[in-house]
C-alpha cells in the first residue's frame, strides 16, 4: 500500500470519528451517520489496499521462483 493512500486512510478515518463525536455531542444525527460512513469508507478502502498488496506479493512470489 503507498503511503499517500494510507495517510489518506487515516485522515478519512480520524476526520470521521471527530464528526461522530461532534454529532454525539450537538444531537446531529445527520453528523454523526456521515461521520461512521466516513470511517467505515476509510476501512473499506484500508482493506481493498491490503489486498492488492497481498495480490502483488503473492504474484511476486510466483515470478520469483
Amino acid at each position: 500500500m503507498g503511503i499517500d493512500h494510507k495517510a489518506n486512510n487515516a485522515v478519512t478515518n480520524h476526520v470521521g470519528a471527530a464528526k461522530e463525536a461532534t454529532g454525539k455531542l450537538t444531537g446531529n444525527e445527520r453528523r454523526e451517520r456521515d461521520g461512521q460512513q466516513d470511517q467505515a469508507e476509510a476501512k473499506l478502502r484500508d482493506a481493498g489496499e491490503k489486498v492488492k498488496d497481498a495480490a502483488r506479493k503473492l504474484k511476486d512470489g510466483f515470478i520469483k521462483n
